[in-house]
């Protein structure tokens, strides 16, 4: 059984942070909007996002996956106080680790051996953060309105990584059937043989977005939420008492 204590200023959700993620998760659209505009040659159908660390203006993505970590941490102060049940807990210590992934991915890039560590811990990690945070806020009183949106968004946080996955499968099988050589490095590649499915870009970018658009979703609705939080004791007590019942969460259908 899971317990929590709320004794005033612990409980409140920061709304200042709660506001830093959202305006972080922005700038990481524009950013990545912007890279497609300043670096034309990389075909964003099956390019990586990353790839553009070998192209003109690296920089712009290293803000991107800077502006990214600051979106995840600053969502986890949040929504700390919310987050008090053991399984809930989890998903928060995920949600620092995939912004972890995401601030080494601004400092080593593509050609480093470490961007492969920040690939492991940003794009695996996040998803689950999601599942076991929206699980467990769409079980407060306070949130359970949301509890759809909530569930919907986190639920496509994992479908995009599917995603992603079959459609590189897709680009290497395609690929090799076409004539093209698997051992050649991606900076060797500028066009791909006919008869290639490269939707693989598309799906990594689309993966982007649904990251951002669930992060903005939960801050939102904390914003939102906030001040009834804040400042209704029975709301509080009427949480606390439902999370002694919660206990481990089951994953929804």
């Amino acid at each position: 059984m899971n317990s929590e204590t709320h004794t005033g200023a612990p409980t409140s959700i920061s709304v200042s942070a709660a506001w830093l993620s959202i305006t972080a998760a922005v700038i990481v659209l524009l950013l990545l909007a912007g890279l497609h505009v300043v670096n034309p040659e990389f075909d964003p159908s099956w390019r990586m996002v990353s790839e553009y660390a070998n192209g003109r203006h690296g920089w712009v993505l290293s803000l991107m996956f800077g502006a990214w970590a600051v979106n995840s941490w600053s969502l986890g102060v949040a929504i700390r106080s919310q987050l008090t049940t053991t399984w809930g807990k989890i998903g928060l210590l995920f949600l620092i680790l995939a912004g972890m992934g995401e601030a080494m991915a601004a400092v080593f890039d593509i050609t480093h051996p470490l961007h492969t560590v920040a690939d492991g811990l940003g794009i695996p990690c996040l998803p689950v953060a999601a599942m076991l945070i929206c699980i467990q806020l769409s079980r407060r009183p306070a949130w359970y309105p949301a509890k759809k949106m909530l569930l919907w968004t986190a639920n496509l946080t994992w479908v995009s990584v599917v995603i992603a996955a079959g459609t590189f499968v897709l680009l290497l099988v395609t690929y090799s059937q076409a004539g093209g050589d698997l051992n050649a490095s991606s900076t060797s590649v500028t066009v791909l043989p006919a008869g290639t499915i490269g939707l693989v870009g598309w799906a990594n970018r689309l993966l982007v977005v649904l990251y951002c658009v669930w992060a903005v979703t939960v801050a939102w609705q904390s914003i939102r939420l906030a001040p009834s939080i804040k400042g209704d004791p029975q709301l509080m007590v009427s949480s606390r008492r439902n999370n002694q019942r919660e206990g481990a969460p089951a994953l929804p259908l």
